[in-house]
């Protein structure tokens, strides 16, 4: 089948090619023929180091949906012909954190046994996955866990967003910020999660929804989902000057993975405000605050992974709000590609150029 490889950290571009096969599935494996998978900015952080792996080569790719092909005999959530969206970060189901907790999102006990998991071959050479899902690929096996049946009535192409980008985004308003309605939201980053929080925000019932990018072009796209005003970094400190008597906002979203917009979010708050960073920085970078500023305007500062979701409940939830119309996710798909053109869709990633592309397998 053909897969695109990424073979070592650094790579500026993935091998795309046509004679991988899948490693035999276990008893508890689902196989799902992939028909679309998004191109997110993670796979990109993969690529530059941003997001660590144990092993190379890998099969990219962790937001994709498609069809199972067939199941494992101990597999009971799900049979061939079924659709399905693929999850990077399973719950187990039985854990602390999924139990005792009431936070599925940060539960471990799968995931970092199927990222260390070899689902694929290329000849004699084993690959790994990125995230244990390898969704660049005609083809993957992955646990039950990591898979969320939905109704065959549901756009494929639509879906394959939920399973990251628009999950993250919503789901770090919804759950994790817990934006309240009449509420002022800055969402730094115009891309695909970006967006996503910002109509989540907009679901919440926010009042007023800032969009912070350094390109013009995306700044437009913002206003389509829900942003009420765009502006530029430079233009941010009039912006807050309009927000709760020139306090601040109430929540922000840092939603590019830098330590210099994680630290501008948290100063755009208000004091009791709360920022959220959705971003995902690179293990050796740090944010600064001095220990009196923690104290005297008591921020709540607090990460998001996988917007805080239970993607048993939330892929649906999500999925419903846009069958009624109050997330936009058919328009975030502003490219499609085939697979023998991803390296084209990573570089328009790269330049900032696109919220959201889709590759048809």
């Amino acid at each position: 089948m053909r897969a695109a490889v990424l073979r070592q950290v650094g790579d500026a571009a993935l091998e795309v090619r046509d004679d991988v096969d899948l490693i035999e599935p276990g008893s508890g494996d689902v196989v799902v023929d992939i028909t679309h998978t998004g191109i997110c900015h993670s796979d990109l952080s993969v690529m530059n180091g941003t997001i660590p792996q144990q092993h190379t080569p890998l099969v990219l790719g962790h937001e994709g949906a498609g069809v199972v092909a067939e199941t494992g005999d101990d597999v009971t959530s799900v049979s061939a012909g079924d659709h399905v969206i693929v999850v990077w970060s399973p719950p187990c189901g039985g854990c602390v954190y999924c139990l005792a907790h009431k936070r599925p999102n940060l539960c471990a006990a799968l995931q970092f046994g199927v990222m260390l998991r070899r689902q694929f071959r290329c000849g004699e050479q084993e690959l790994g996955s990125m995230c244990g899902v390898g969704t660049f690929a005609e083809r993957t096996v992955v646990p039950e866990q990591a898979v969320v049946k939905i109704d065959e009535s549901i756009r494929l192409d639509v879906a394959a967003l939920v399973g990251c980008g628009v999950m993250t985004g919503v789901g770090a308003a919804l759950n994790t910020a817990k934006v309240a309605p009449g509420s002022s939201v800055v969402v730094f980053g115009a891309g695909g999660v970006g967006v996503s929080a910002m109509q989540g925000a907009r679901v919440a019932g926010a009042a007023a929804i800032v969009a912070v990018d350094r390109n013009p072009a995306k700044l437009a796209v913002a206003r389509s989902f829900g942003a009420t005003d765009a502006v530029l970094p430079e233009d941010l400190d009039a912006a807050k000057a309009e927000m709760n008597g020139g306090e601040g906002f109430d929540y922000a979203f840092e939603c590019i993975g830098s330590p210099a917009t994680m630290r501008a979010a948290y100063d755009a708050v208000r004091r009791g405000g709360t920022c959220c960073v959705v971003g995902v920085g690179r293990i050796e970078e740090q944010v600064s605050f001095s220990a009196f500023e923690i104290f005297f305007n008591e921020k709540n500062l607090v990460g998001s992974y996988y917007g805080g979701a239970d993607v048993r409940v939330d892929f649906h939830r999500v999925l419903r709000l846009a069958e009624s119309g109050q997330l936009d996710l058919a328009g975030m798909i502003d490219r499609r590609l085939p697979l023998e053109d991803i390296n084209e869709g990573i570089e328009a990633l790269q330049a900032g150029e696109v919220v959201r592309q889709i590759v048809e397998l």
